[in-house]
């Protein structure tokens, strides 16, 4: 996992989330779950860390 670090975060109010899931799939139903409650930038794809089972989303 990749530290999140001031450039991510630069104004208040502002928070950064990782999902980590076993597929696409399941990363996609978390983030669209999370876009009904908040106002939120969403991602159209996933990353795969070689060598480590899942996928991450932030």
């Amino acid at each position: 996992m990749e530290p999140i670090n001031e450039a991510h975060v630069v104004e208040p109010g502002l928070a950064v989330v990782e999902i980590a899931a076993y597929d696409d799939q399941t990363a996609f139903a978390v983030q669209e779950l999370l876009a009904t409650r908040w106002a939120t930038a969403t991602a159209d794809r996933t990353t795969r860390d070689p060598g480590q089972p899942g996928v991450r989303l932030r």
